[in-house]
């Protein structure tokens, strides 16, 4: 998805364009999904790909929702993330590249091991 930076500016909120097209983070406990209970599917704000099923959502402890898999793996690129003096994984939305968050390897051991820790501010949620 090829959109101007003045394009992006314009659809997306300020925090919202800050993670989604700056690799920003919101602040722990702040998204209105860490806690959320909602079924649905959650989509990428930048354009509406389905990212994560509330199926796979847990409390994780860390302030931002976390997820055991994406709905497709098609729909989360992974890439290495060296910034800021470590070795990360980034989850990239494969709609439109916007940066979603990270994986990390401590996520629920019975269903993989992973944990996508994702933004708030970078999903919509599609309620049953």
């Amino acid at each position: 998805m090829e959109k101007s930076e003045a394009e992006w500016k314009k659809q997306l909120d300020s925090e919202s364009y800050n993670v989604l097209r700056m690799k920003g983070t919101e602040a722990a406990f702040s998204g209105k999904y860490h806690d959320s209970k909602a079924e649905g599917m959650f989509v990428c704000k930048g354009c509406g790909l389905e990212l994560f099923s509330s199926d796979t959502k847990f409390d994780s402890g860390t302030g931002w929702p976390s997820f055991s898999e994406a709905k497709d793996s098609k729909n989360v690129k992974l890439i290495t993330d060296g910034s800021h003096g470590m070795q990360r994984v980034e989850a990239v939305c494969a709609g439109c590249g916007g940066h979603l968050g990270h994986v990390f390897d401590d996520g629920p051991k019975e269903k993989g091991g992973k944990r996508f820790c994702i933004n708030s501010c970078s999903l919509d949620l599609k309620e049953k």
